[in-house]
């Protein structure tokens, strides 16, 4: 078997890594930005933060930052790109800024998918996205390294995967400071997704002992860190922390795949708008006690990783151990621990399910799952 990994040509990690991108933009020979971002990060000054090192360097840019917080208006922001005369993108934000920003650099450079739809699962596309500079403000999806991005499509109420190793940022900054006035419940959310990230790339079909490197360390690092940038948003230790862990979660489920809790988070976003991290995060400690029978001996290790392993434990008891503290961690950072409080009701459920069963993330779940299992999770946390 052969196994793929790709990466980020470049990245930068720290505080303050920020003031690298014109240096960047200066070494790669880019002439004219498209600023991606939303109006939040604008309106707060999140976003001011990159622009002004833009401004001091003397680059040229323009802005599009109508990103909708699950990406659905993808053509504007392609119009936006064209009429600027853009020759790369600095994509500021969450998953939403940055799957926007892969979105129009695909389209851009591969104009037979300006159809959008037709992006879903892995499109064979011929020409690298326009190159893309990721700065993310959340520690969670990890979109500024991986080669997926989720697109809402309107009209048939779903989100769309789309895997595309076209699509990978040339340059990720990763920097802690632009994180710092992320809201508490966003912090969790979005941390508890980069859990779900570790979680489900560590035990999904396709892992193997370099992702399994990167995805151990995620999780003990996730688990040390992600209470403490919850509860000391301000605290250098904790966001850079989580801002770490995230990117190496999404090195290696990028390039190895995820499984059932995916797949049935994403109708939720689709159907009931639920943010995607709440969605990852309500059914991630169910999931895993499904998945426990094919994948015990890795729990035990997950267990470790968490400090919750007690010398001479049983497997099961390992199982048992490893799965407690994720539903523990979920509950002390402030995830929802039922579906209804999501507005999410049993007559919900078909939908939903028929959804997750089709999902591009499903079919990596280390135990074969079917329909039916899916509406039994989903109604054992109604």
């Amino acid at each position: 078997m052969v196994n793929r990994f790709i990466l980020n040509e470049v990245s930068y990690f720290g505080p303050g890594a920020r003031k690298e991108l014109p240096g960047v933009v200066r070494r790669f020979g880019y002439k004219k930005a498209l600023v991606v971002t939303d109006k939040s990060l604008m309106k707060f000054g999140v976003a001011k933060m990159v622009i002004d090192e833009l401004d001091a360097a003397g680059i040229v840019y323009d802005i599009f930052d109508d990103v909708k917080p699950n990406p659905t208006n993808m053509k504007d922001g392609i119009a936006a790109c064209k009429a600027a005369g853009a020759d790369f993108i600095v994509a500021i934000g969450g998953g939403s800024a940055m799957d926007t920003a892969k979105g129009i650099g695909i389209v851009c450079n591969n104009p037979e998918f300006s159809d959008i739809v037709s992006l879903e699962g892995v499109a064979d596309t011929k020409k690298k996205s326009l190159p893309i500079i990721a700065l993310p403000t959340t520690a969670g999806t990890a979109a500024e390294t991986t080669i997926n991005y989720v697109i809402v499509d309107e009209e048939n109420q779903k989100k769309m995967v789309c895997v595309d190793p076209n699509d990978i940022p040339a340059v990720a900054i990763v920097d802690a400071e632009l994180m710092y006035s992320l809201p508490k419940g966003l912090t969790a959310s979005t941390g508890m997704d980069a859990m779900t990230h570790a979680i489900e790339g560590y035990i999904t079909k396709a892992a193997w002992e370099m992702s399994d490197m990167f995805e151990i360390k995620a999780i003990e690092m996730i688990h040390k860190y992600l209470p403490i940038a919850v509860n000391e948003p301000e605290n250098p230790e904790g966001r850079n922390g989580m801002a770490v862990a995230q990117y190496i979660a999404g090195m290696a489920f990028s390039n190895v795949g995820l499984g059932v809790d995916h797949g049935m988070a994403h109708p939720m976003s689709a159907l009931h708008d639920v943010p995607h991290g709440v969605a990852c995060a309500i059914l991630l400690p169910t999931v895993m006690r499904f998945n426990a029978p094919a994948a015990k001996d890795k729990y035990a290790e997950i267990a470790k990783a968490c400090g919750v392993y007690r010398d001479g434990m049983t497997l099961d008891e390992a199982v048992e151990a490893a799965c407690n503290e994720i539903a523990n961690l979920s509950r002390i950072v402030g995830i929802p621990e039922h579906l209804s409080e999501l507005g999410i009701h049993e007559e919900d459920i078909p939908a939903l399910a028929e959804q997750a069963i089709n999902d591009v993330c499903t079919p990596g779940n280390p135990r074969e799952v079917t329909k039916e299992d899916i509406i039994a999770i989903y109604k054992s946390i109604l």
